[in-house]
């Protein structure tokens, strides 16, 4: 009973550290947050002579720089804005987005490094091709706007759909300044629930290794023939007489003499 709890313990205990550290890592992050709760950031300026810059799958991006974003309730929004003025941002299924850049110049955007200060994008150089292309009316967007595009990511979790960014003339040569907010609203929740989760296994923890064990008693159980045997090995006429303390020795008797009588003589 022992090494069970003392396993559980140490589980509980590790498990317990690791909740408090994601919960205060959590904590941490929510102290920079913008005053309506979302997280905003700046991305590295973007240019190429391409005519539109394109995240081939946004789901996949987001699955390995921001998982975070993919569940509940929580919602993107890609702004983002050329020399010219705003520039059109479309999601679409790859598959159809592929086609029609076929020959139109485009760049590919490798990763977007979630790091400190502007973000870095990682961009292929543009594609060859001479084909023009206009964004404005092509009916196979499933999100799209000019200037700015919001979208749960968790609406299209798990669907290949690209990402366009392009002027809205679809004219050759990009110089884009872009920024990104994510909200997420149980965000609060999630960092305490990690904190008191914690908490409650490492003390859990704590009382799982820290509690002192009972002694044990053993209870040796012996045939009826063996007795006599036992008892001779013991140095004990019967068992019955165990753990008995041994009677102490009388004590002498005291003659009792009255006071002022002389002493009685030898």
């Amino acid at each position: 009973m022992r090494f069970v709890r003392t396993i559980a313990g140490m589980l509980a205990l590790a498990v317990g550290v690791a909740v408090l550290v994601a919960g205060a890592g959590l904590g941490i992050a929510a102290r920079h947050a913008d005053p309506d709760g979302g997280f905003s950031a700046r991305f590295e300026p973007v240019r190429t002579p391409a005519r539109a810059v394109v995240v081939t799958d946004v789901d996949a991006m987001l699955r390995a720089d921001l998982p975070i974003v993919r569940t509940g309730q929580a919602r993107l929004r890609l702004t983002a804005r050329d020399a010219g003025g705003p520039a059109f941002l479309g999601l679409a299924p790859t598959d159809q987005v592929r086609r029609w850049l076929a020959d139109v110049p485009h760049s590919t955007v490798r990763r977007v490094a979630v790091t400190r200060g502007p973000l870095p994008v990682g961009l292929d150089p543009a594609t060859a091709g001479v084909a023009d292309a206009v964004p404005l009316g092509q009916p196979f967007w499933v999100r799209q706007g000019v200037g700015s595009l919001e979208w749960s990511p968790a609406d299209f979790a798990d669907r290949s759909l690209s990402l366009v960014v392009m002027r809205s003339d679809g004219a050759a040569g990009l110089d884009l300044e872009m920024w990104g907010e994510a909200r997420a609203g149980w965000f609060p929740g999630v960092v305490w629930a990690l904190l008191a989760g914690g908490t409650l296994l490492v003390v859990l923890a704590a009382v799982l290794l820290l509690r002192p064990s009972r002694p044990r008693e053993v209870v040796f159980v012996v045939e009826p023939d063996q007795v006599p045997v036992l008892a001779g090995r013991l140095g004990v006429s019967s068992l019955s007489g165990l753990g008995r303390q041994p009677a102490p020795p009388p004590l002498p008797r005291r003659q009792l003499v009255a006071v002022g009588a002389p002493p009685a003589e030898e």
